[in-house]
């Protein structure tokens, strides 16, 4: 539902990866944006409409995305499509982060674009370390990248996480990505991408720059 910038984006690279997608718009000139070679289905109407919802075929369908430019339209939309007609799969994009947050504690995956959009600023104005790559909606999950330090090279990924009270999601070595074992050792230009909880963010810290601690 909705296709501005978002949404006809959102369309066109669905279906580039082979997805039959439906698109709906209030504005019929809206679809001008899909291009001549949008095979997809387009209908007018609101998209919280469970008359058009039906004609764009959502009980076939796998996935929603609610992208329309208003945050109650996007909402009532997700919760029709998720609770009238049974979608697992449901996004609603939301402007207002306070809202996002208490939607998605109801279970209705959110893209909080404004406040998505602060974080992404911040990150590259502040120095490193000082936001994280991600945080989850709630602001209780998030998630930084940081350069091995010394101290830590030739140590087991296992000792690092139990001393840091954090978790190895992946590491970037030698250009490829991979995920850490029991076994996996740090090594030198290894780059970690940390999980941890946003209040234990500085015991992590703490923990990476004081080294190991022995037993």
């Amino acid at each position: 539902m909705g296709c501005g910038r978002v949404g006809s984006t959102l369309a066109r690279d669905l279906e580039d990866r082979d997805h039959t997608v439906s698109v709906i718009d209030t504005n019929a000139d809206a679809f001008r944006r899909l291009g001549p070679t949008f095979g997809g289905r387009k209908v007018m109407g609101l998209g919280f409409s469970r008359e058009v919802l039906e004609e764009a075929g959502i009980r076939d369908a796998d996935a929603f995305a609610a992208v329309s430019s208003g945050d109650n339209s996007n909402i009532i939309a997700a919760r029709v499509a998720r609770e009238t007609f049974g979608i697992s799969s449901v996004v609603a994009r939301i402007y207002d982060p306070g809202r996002a947050e208490v939607y998605q504690r109801l279970g209705i995956t959110t893209v909080a674009t404004v406040k998505w959009t602060a974080d992404q600023i911040l990150r590259r104005l502040l120095p490193v370390g000082a936001e994280p790559d991600f945080r989850d909606p709630s602001g209780t999950i998030r998630v930084d990248a940081m350069m091995v330090d010394p101290r830590w090279i030739g140590r087991r990924t296992v000792l690092f996480q139990e001393q840091s009270k954090s978790r190895i999601a992946w590491i970037d070595r030698l250009g490829e990505g991979m995920l850490p074992t029991r076994e996996s050792v740090l090594q030198e230009g290894d780059m970690l991408h940390l999980v941890m909880r946003e209040e234990n963010a500085e015991h992590v810290y703490a923990v990476f720059e004081r080294g190991p601690e022995e037993d």
